[in-house]
């Protein structure tokens, strides 16, 4: 049993990650991602290292932590403890269990997420 990422990306697909929370970085229209396109090598987009299937997430207006761990489908057999944002050479780290508490993280493109 995953526990905690399995509840996100539950609650990820079935809501869209809508939260009412203020977001760390910036501010932006939250959407659900939608249809996954072609995921190989996508022109834009945020980058996810960790047990992911698909490492790679296209861009889509307002895309969230959760939504873009929720596309690139988690796959380790427990829960991340903590998630490491590298956006422009800066480093943000959270503990996992915050997109939980509802406190979604809107991302730009370039984004790097690490789930460890």
């Amino acid at each position: 049993m995953r526990g905690v990422l399995t509840s996100l990306i539950l609650i990820a697909s079935l809501t869209g990650c809508m939260t009412r929370s203020k977001p760390q970085w910036g501010s932006a229209q939250v959407s659900p991602a939608g249809p996954r396109p072609e995921m190989s090598q996508p022109a834009k987009g945020v980058t996810v290292v960790g047990p992911v299937k698909y490492p790679n997430v296209p861009w889509v207006a307002g895309l969230t932590l959760a939504q873009a761990i929720a596309t690139a489908e988690y796959i380790g057999s427990v829960d991340p403890r903590e998630i490491i944002i590298t956006r422009q050479g800066e480093r943000a780290t959270l503990d996992a269990k915050t997109l939980l508490k509802g406190k979604d993280i809107p991302l730009e493109t370039g984004d790097i997420i690490e789930l460890r």
